[in-house]
């Protein structure tokens, strides 16, 4: 089993776990997903849009909108999501199973001046399954709080190929990213942050 080279708050870090070929050969990858599951701008319930852009791939698909936040087996316009990855599922194989894959891979992409604001990842049946997070192109500052809102909160900066895994007491910790530094790496060509979070739904 990997081990991780830092934490924050109980979430493990593994910094650069990625390579410079494996980073392209993954966002190769998600170009296909993206191309059967195109990109939306999610709502909240209180019908303000969010800056990030996002899709799916696996058995559901994270989404929102004024009906709330949920898990839905098919894509807003009508047909199911892709499949994972395989490059996706050899990073979840390695650091959190290889008996059980995630459900879904939420891709968020971050433009410039997006952000995601503090949240708990918990529309899941199972808390006892990790999350696993994977950073590709711009620089992102990722914000790590407490089970219970409020309190005092710590930040990091994450790069492209570096993968976080939150997992036992920090399962359900509030996390964000408060802004990206737009314009940090090569790695898209028009430039943003590429965020995939798996996780076990049912």
């Amino acid at each position: 089993m990997n081990q991780p080279h830092q934490m924050l708050r109980g979430v493990a870090i593994y910094p650069g776990f990625l390579g410079a070929a494996a980073q392209r050969s993954l966002v190769d990858a998600l170009r296909d997903v993206v191309a059967a599951a195109p990109m939306f701008h999610p709502e909240t319930r209180w019908g303000k849009q969010m800056s990030v852009r996002m899709t799916s791939a696996g058995r559901f698909g994270w989404v929102s909108d004024r009906r709330g936040y949920r898990y839905e087996p098919r894509h807003p316009s009508g047909p199911p999501w892709p499949d994972i990855p395989q490059q996706v599922l050899g990073i979840w194989h390695d650091l959190v199973s290889r008996t059980r894959d995630p459900d879904c891979c939420l891709v968020n992409y971050y433009g410039e001046g997006a952000r995601m604001g503090l949240h708990q990842d918990r529309d899941e049946a199972d808390f006892s399954w990790p999350v696993l997070s994977v950073s590709l192109g711009d620089e992102g500052l990722f914000r790590v709080g407490n089970i219970e809102r409020g309190g005092a909160t710590e930040s990091i900066w994450l790069k492209s190929g570096d993968v976080l895994v939150m997992a036992g007491d920090a399962r359900l910790v509030h996390h964000g990213v408060d802004r990206i530094r737009f314009g940090s790496s090569t790695l898209l060509p028009k430039g943003g942050r590429i965020n995939l979070t798996c996780r076990v739904v049912t």
